[in-house]
């Protein structure tokens, strides 16, 4: 309770003005029966005239009127308060996860932090709502449609305590049997997300391999889960539901058949008799209004235990313990001590070993290796995209832990392999390096990532709306928009990881030539596959299996790394056979 308080605080008046109106429906539904009582026994049968009628009956008109505004008025502000409550959650829930670490979001499926980021918190919100709503009001009316059960006719009132036994098993069965079937629940609805957006995002891929028919298999097993394992959650609801009302019913029945007998007998008035039958219906309604609150309360339940999951995973990549948070990376000297790292703590293999590398300020430093040797993961070190195992990372000779996250990647700008751009225009997606830079600084560093070119050719230029992820540009284009964005930010360490594959070679010379003219004093690191995009840097890092096989020219490795001219001969003799 003490997590959700700081989001129940900014709406307190709501939480407490909503219930108190709802109070005011609840004297209603009470005083309702005595007025109609009064009507029938004093009015029609009790001979007190049409005045008399009329009196009650504006009165009844009167405090339906309150009634409305009270029920009116606590709906507007249990509303106001859940929809609140549920906005800030939300945010809060999606800034902790915006927080996490690479290994943090691998804990969970990107369906899954989507689903608990929507439909956990709409059923925790549902749930305040319903709260507010009725849980004053049910008891309420629970309470005091009983006390003025007794006071109207004791004896008739205890056949009602012959069905509160049976409607308090029927609830001890909703509480004991729903949570689970919830939680099971709200995992499949995790699962049918994973899958509606694994199929979205690659819908290309699954076009171009003819694999409709294996994704809409796929996609109505996880809704036949999600669907089965709705109908057995709900099936409480179905199986408790005509219970209660039966229960209710047989009540009702009871009450008017002892009830008749007492107005035969002359003991009970025909008023009363209405009067104790509406109490009837309000108590057995106020007892199934509790068994809804359980009911939602259950699902909330185990959707608030998902969130809470998110809101108590512990980061475990922070700058809370770093020692110099002021410094800024000015120089973009890097050196690599004794680094060991590897993605799970219980693997054997170690995807980086022995790593010791400098690299030192404005240099260009190529690194070449075969696929899942380690090239990524080196440099993904640097701005703490993930944390070493053992040894350390330095920047400008301080440890990259002793920086605060911030400034550290403020000073270090990374293409990865994957490019990414978002919906919006393009002049949008490049501000994201610097969203102060004017139109003539876009441009500029458009043209060192040999963009400018392209983009003013569309008709709407750097207006032009990119559809999601891009779609509507190339491959190479892509990568050059991303290229344009990283150099915008001006980092004095720039990593372009394989980042250059879809651009031909002479484009990529181009971007080659801007560099080493533009970012003499940016630390240059090109991570390829050709070595003819890094045949010219001042230092090749050749790295085979998370090791560092060689270090030098390339006419250095060319005479002392086997791994290097391995590379170069194949290469070269597929450009000769070509």
């Amino acid at each position: 309770m003490k997590r959700y308080w700081k989001y129940i605080k900014p709406y307190l008046p709501a939480f407490i003005i909503g219930p108190v109106l709802m109070i005011v429906e609840v004297i209603g539904e009470v005083v309702m029966p005595l007025w109609l009582r009064n009507v029938i026994d004093n009015g029609i049968n009790g001979g007190r005239g049409i005045s008399y009628i009329i009196t009650m009956g504006v009165t009844m008109v009167i405090t339906a009127l309150c009634m409305m505004a009270g029920g009116v008025g606590g709906a507007f502000f249990a509303i106001k308060a859940s929809s609140g409550f549920a906005n800030d959650l939300r945010k809060d829930m999606f800034n902790k996860i915006q927080r996490f670490s690479f290994s943090n979001i691998d804990m969970y499926n990107t369906g899954s932090l989507i689903t608990r980021l929507t439909n956990d918190i709409t059923q925790v919100q549902n749930m305040i709502q319903m709260l507010m709503r009725m849980a004053l009001r049910a008891p309420g009316m629970l309470i005091g449609a009983l006390i003025m059960a007794f006071a109207l006719n004791a004896k008739l009132a205890l056949v009602i305590l012959c069905v509160i036994p049976l409607l308090g098993i029927a609830i001890y069965f909703i509480m004991k049997t729903a949570f689970p079937r919830f939680t099971a629940m709200q995992k499949k609805l995790d699962a049918l997300n994973t899958a509606t957006q694994e199929n979205l995002t690659n819908i290309r891929v699954v076009k171009s391999f003819v694999r409709e028919e294996f994704e809409n298999n796929k996609f109505e097993k996880a809704n036949n889960d999600l669907k089965d394992n709705t109908l057995k959650a709900i099936r409480i609801v179905i199986l408790t539901m005509p219970v209660m009302i039966l229960a209710m019913n047989i009540t009702t029945l009871a009450v008017v058949w002892f009830g008749g007998n007492q107005i035969i007998t002359g003991s009970m008035t025909p008023g009363v008799l209405t009067a104790f039958v509406n109490y009837v219906v309000q108590i057995l309604m106020s007892l199934m209004f509790v068994s809804m609150i359980i009911l939602i309360g259950s699902r909330a339940l185990a959707s608030a235990k998902r969130i809470d999951e998110v809101l108590r995973t512990d980061i475990d990549l922070t700058d809370d313990n770093a020692s110099q948070k002021d410094i800024i990376v000015e120089q973009g000297k890097i050196e690599f001590r004794g680094v060991y790292f590897k993605y799970y703590k219980n693997s054997e293999k170690w995807v980086l070993e022995n790593i010791d590398l400098v690299v030192n300020p404005g240099e260009t430093v190529g690194i070449i290796g075969s696929t899942g040797c380690g090239k990524s993961s080196l440099v993904q070190l640097i701005p703490r995209l993930y944390d070493t195992d053992l040894g350390e990372v330095l920047v400008d000779d301080v440890n990259v832990k002793d920086y605060s996250l911030k400034n550290l990647r403020d000073g270090v700008g990374i293409v990865l392999q994957k490019n990414i751009l978002f919906s919006g225009t393009i002049m949008e997606n490049l501000k994201w390096g610097d969203e102060d830079a004017d139109d003539d600084m876009v441009h500029q560093y458009a043209e060192y990532a040999q963009a400018h070119g392209f983009v003013s050719s569309f008709k709407e230029g750097y207006e032009t709306e990119l559809g999601q992820g891009g779609v509507n540009v190339s491959g190479g284009q892509k990568q050059r928009l991303c290229i344009a964005r990283t150099l915008l930010k001006r980092p004095r360490i720039l990593i372009l990881d394989d980042s250059n594959s879809a651009v031909d070679t002479a484009t990529e010379a181009r971007i080659r030539e801007s560099f080493n003219n533009e970012l003499k004093g940016t630390t240059k690191i090109i991570i390829a596959q050709r070595i003819s995009s890094v045949i010219d840097a001042d230092k090749i890092i050749v790295i085979d299996d998370g090791r560092i096989t060689g270090t030098g020219t390339h006419q250095e490795l060319m005479q002392s790394c086997e791994a290097y001219t391995e590379i170069y001969y194949s290469q070269t003799d597929k450009k000769v056979t070509a």
